[in-house]
């Protein structure tokens, strides 16, 4: 086994470090989701934590880790006597991304369950994780019915496995800790309420900070041992803290006025439901305990807030998690009590207890929560100026700011305006992609999925999963009496066991290509368009789809952002999106064919949705009208399902979008009709397309003779 990298060793990251070690003395704090650009020491520190865990003792031979003194009395292994146990490690087990539900709960051996009658269960991960931590990296990127089952066993303590008929419930409390990138993609705002605390991470922009970084990864990567052994006095620290910590907290006095301060903060901050309360409570609880004081302090209350509530107070999933510590100051000092005023110079157990550590009421261990930070030098990373002199702010609209994001200069002569903002969302009506698909799980078109409703039986391609009951029944009886069954039981061999085919939703790529040119120009219809692809944006954050984005004005068309999960980096791509100058209609469809080409190599399973927004027209070059058609008519010959919304207004309208979409094989929609109480039978006439051009024809046609 290698050693890890020590936890103490760690440069700066203090929130991160701290909201682990909260959770290790107080694992009812619900775990911690850490979100952070790459290369940011996430699981690092992560992985680092499990060294610092104090060992538990456990039931001998019990797979399920019971303890001796309270063993759990439904434990699949039990029942147990109490006892005396036998101590080992706390274990960290990681999830990989890509695990199946029976690899995470544990399955059923399926041939003995029905030959001998016998539950004969075979443990996951959750079992391998209880009274231990349980680590997801990339915690956005799994499966969203994984990601369910893993926060319904941490909320209740126990995983249930349900299989044709054969229950089965064990113990499963562990500490949960979830890495993710951003960029990456989000997860659901009701996931991300599960997480007790979450932590923003970044690298930090201090010279001193980053060298010392790189020399401590040198110095591991050189010698692992002998660097673990230069930190081992201070692991042992924090070792013996975090037991000191386990063993104050039920001591710890929550007051009124601490809990006035929490319900006020909660209220203050909009958040929704109770849990944030029970989080915080819980947290500040801990902090005081970290700290050596059984009282909790004003302070406490506010470090708790500032882990427990940015994750829940976003409104809509495009707005970035924080807090105003402003608002937080004024609403902790209007519900201050005189023993909150009091604390901090009659409390014996106040920060800067162990001698170790600098109280620094300013940083992110504000409360005495604050890590130790013993050992070589950490590079003065207390003295953060990241916002200063950085010169990237770009001025208010200013056109140069908004070209640089977007990776190009205007055309010549483009006559170019500054971006508009987005009209306010609206909910869409569904659009999907015809046929039956095999993607990644998602909620937007028709797939064949591991889990959803079952359609059917096969013979199972590898390790049987999802059993078919009366299929596998079926297939075994005609050969009862040539296997010779004399007993009740049935006499079942591998061949006849069947899979059950089951039909689910998947995520699909949802292209958008947008006119941008001074076609769109005009402020007001600028502002509907991007409202209405914002809301579209929305609606594909909340079926799990993959986006990009292509725009084209001028003389040329670029990708805006290449497909990612990160919808929220689609919003503020589109939201600094200038218009102006020509409409190269067709170069913006070769270049939307080439990225679909390209993700068709990297992820040929995911089915993709082109989405068109424009009002029809093209300019520049010869025949460009004729030469967008020719560009459409690829995406038909291709088969990609594809949707206009046809932004053209005026009394005389020209209806070149419902022609557009007879090229593409797909079907034009208004932006009025684009909304979810409109016209119904939208999602029939999408999924229709691709048989012939003629439903966007007749769209079209009967658009013009209106």
């Amino acid at each position: 086994m290698s050693t890890p990298f020590p936890f103490t060793a760690v440069v700066g990251q203090d929130d991160l470090r701290l909201a682990l070690l909260l959770n290790a003395v107080s694992p009812a704090v619900g775990g911690v989701l850490v979100r952070g650009e790459k290369g940011t020491a996430k699981s690092t520190a992560v992985r680092a934590l499990s060294a610092l865990m104090p060992q538990v003792d456990v039931v001998p031979g019990c797979r399920f880790s019971c303890a001796p003194d309270a063993p759990d009395p439904a434990c699949p292994d039990g029942p147990h006597e109490v006892g005396p146990g036998v101590p080992r490690p706390a274990r960290m087990v990681e999830l990989p991304v890509g695990a199946s539900e029976d690899r995470l709960v544990g399955a059923l051996d399926i041939e003995r369950a029905l030959s001998e009658g016998v539950k004969a269960f075979e443990p996951g991960l959750l079992a391998d994780a209880h009274r231990g931590l349980l680590y997801v990296d990339e915690v956005n990127l799994l499966h969203d019915h994984l990601v369910d089952l893993l926060l319904d066993a941490a909320a209740m303590g126990a995983s249930y496995v349900e299989r044709e008929g054969v229950s089965v419930r064990h113990a499963a409390r562990f500490l949960l800790v979830g890495t993710m990138n951003p960029e990456e993609g989000e997860l659901r705002p009701q996931l991300l309420d599960r997480f007790g605390l979450t932590v923003e991470v970044a690298a930090s922009r201090e010279p001193d900070q980053r060298v010392e970084v790189v020399r401590r990864r040198l110095a591991y990567d050189d010698d692992p041992e002998g660097f673990a052994t230069r930190w081992a006095d201070e692991e042992s620290d924090v070792r013996a803290r975090i037991v000191a910590a386990r063993k104050l907290l039920p001591s710890v006095r929550l007051g009124d006025g601490a809990l006035r301060q929490i319900a006020a903060t909660c209220a203050a901050f909009e958040v929704d439901g109770m849990r944030a309360d029970i989080v915080m409570a819980r947290t500040a609880t801990a902090l005081a305990a970290w700290a050596g004081r059984t009282d909790v302090l004003a302070e406490d209350v506010r470090q708790a807030a500032l882990l427990a509530l940015p994750h829940r107070r976003r409104r809509n999933p495009f707005d970035a998690p924080g807090l105003d510590e402003d608002k937080l100051d004024e609403t902790l000092e209007e519900f201050a009590s005189d023993e909150d005023d009091l604390g901090d110079s009659d409390d014996p157990g106040a920060p800067g207890d162990s001698g170790d550590e600098d109280p620094d009421p300013d940083g992110p261990g504000g409360g005495g929560g604050r890590p130790p930070q013993d050992g070589p030098d950490d590079g003065g990373g207390s003295d953060s100026d990241d916002g200063d002199g950085s010169g990237e702010v770009p001025a208010q609209g200013e056109a140069p700011a908004n070209e640089s994001e977007n990776g190009g200069a205007p055309s010549p002569g483009a006559g170019e305006q500054s971006p508009v903002r987005a009209a306010e969302p609206f909910r869409t009506k569904v659009l999907s992609v015809p046929g039956l698909g095999e993607g990644a799980a998602g909620r937007r078109s028709r797939a064949r999925t591991e889990h959803g409703r079952t359609t059917g039986a096969r013979r199972p391609r590898g390790a049987l999963t999802k059993l078919h009951l009366a299929a596998t029944v079926q297939a075994a009886a005609p050969h009862q009496r040539a296997r010779g069954r004399s007993g009740p039981g049935l006499v079942v061999r591998r061949d006849d066991l069947r899979q059950a085919t089951r039909e689910g939703r998947e995520g699909n790529l949802v292209l958008f290509v947008v006119d941008a040119s001074g076609s769109m120009a005009a402020r007001q219809r600028m502002s509907a368009v991007k409202g209405a692809v914002l809301s579209l944006l929305l609606d594909a954050y909340q079926r799990r789809d993959k986006v990009g984005l292509v725009t084209f004005r001028g003389s040329a068309a670029e990708v805006a952002l290449p497909p990612t999960s990160s919808v929220d980096a689609a919003a503020v791509r589109l939201e600094s999106l200038p218009t102006g100058g020509r409409t190269p209609l067709a170069a913006g469809l070769l270049r939307a064919h080439d990225v679909l080409r390209v993700e068709r190599l990297r992820d040929p399973a995911r089915r993709a949705l082109v989405v068109l927004v424009t009002d029809g027209r093209a300019t520049g070059g010869p025949e460009p009208v004729a030469l967008a058609g020719r560009a459409a008519r690829l995406f038909a010959a291709d088969k990609v399902a594809s949707v206009v919304v046809d932004c053209e207004s005026g009394l005389v309208r020209l209806g070149l979008a419902g022609q557009l979409a007879g090229d593409l094989g797909g079907t034009a929609v208004t932006l009025d009709e684009l909304r979810a109480d409109s016209i119904a039978g939208l999602v029939r006439d999408v999924q229709g397309k691709g048989r012939d051009g003629s439903r966007g024809r007749s769209q079209g046609n009967s658009r013009r003779a209106a």
